[in-house]
């Protein structure tokens, strides 16, 4: 069992990675593409990649990854994708959260842990242009693993027609692995998207699910496989559509005030966020979602 567990972690680590090219890969083709809108003149933007390193409670290496992030662009103001792996020892808050939302017996005394995922952050220049997240990772304990993950899409200034055509391909996607998928999904990332102490949704919702473990290993990696092949066709026509678009000083008002519930999310609810921090993973690379600019009331 355990070498097939090493398998596993090893193709999961693999996809993770080889997503994360894809992503890089697509959003620089979208900076290099003719523009005619506002910022039609400025240069195309680039990643800079850096590693990244976990550190254990004892100092010793504990994995990492790597964190690219662009700055500036035509089309992108700030996106980061970063693509991690790693591993060690959950400490006993760690421990006490994980074991709160499922049965863990022998978590405190074998409290050993391995992590894979992706994680995605888009603000874009234009007000116009919706926000987007994507999130998909693997977890893995000797008393269990599962998979988790989503995307959802938060415009500063909400069209229907984009959020039916960004819903749409993710229900496509999850109907071809189980028709019950989307709905459940669906309120799932409603539920977990919602800002509390604002009453309101931080966006217009996709797809959210964690602690998946059908006991078939092989179809929910398919499936989150599938979470992520889908979230460069949902997002990207909706670029296309709207990254040339004028905008106006109260356009720009409502993004940057947008993102200021976007940050306090983040860093009040965000379940990612606190894991990352709680168990030594890189501070920057933790908070490379937050965006470049913000304002509150």
């Amino acid at each position: 069992m355990s070498e097939q567990f090493d398998e596993h972690k090893m193709r999961a680590a693999a996809w993770f990675r080889a997503l994360r090219d894809e992503i890089v890969a697509a959003f620089e083709a979208l900076e290099d593409a003719q523009a005619t809108g506002p910022l039609r003149d400025a240069p195309a933007g680039r990643f800079e990649v850096s590693e990244t390193r976990r550190q254990s409670e004892d100092g010793s290496d504990a994995g990492g990854g790597l964190m690219s992030v662009m700055r500036g662009g035509r089309v992108f103001e700030k996106v980061g994708v970063a693509v991690s792996t790693v591993h060690g020892r959950l400490n006993r808050r760690a421990q006490a959260a994980m074991m709160a939302r499922k049965d863990l017996p022998g978590m405190a005394e074998d409290p050993r842990f391995w992590a894979s995922g992706i994680s995605l952050v888009a603000h874009m220049q234009n007000p116009h242009t919706p926000a987007v997240h994507l999130n998909t990772r693997m977890f893995w304990t000797p008393h269990g693993w599962w998979f988790g993950g989503g995307t959802d899409l938060n415009p500063c200034l909400p069209r229907d027609e984009d959020t039916a055509d960004f819903h749409a391909v993710l229900r496509a996607a999850c109907g071809r692995h189980d028709p019950a998928y989307y709905p459940r999904f669906k309120a799932w990332a409603d539920e977990y998207f919602f800002v509390p102490h604002r009453g309101r949704a931080r966006g217009v919702g996709g797809i959210f699910y964690d602690d998946l473990n059908s006991g078939d290993w092989e179809a929910d990696f398919a499936f989150t496989r599938e979470v992520g092949r889908a979230f460069l066709p949902a997002f990207l026509p909706l670029v296309e559509r709207r990254r040339d678009m004028p905008w106006s000083e109260a356009d720009r008002a409502a993004q940057l005030a947008h993102r200021g519930l976007y940050a306090e999310y983040n860093l009040l609810y965000d379940r990612g966020t606190k894991f990352g921090l709680e168990t030594g993973h890189d501070p920057e690379a933790v908070l490379m979602t937050m965006p470049p600019l913000a304002t509150w009331p």
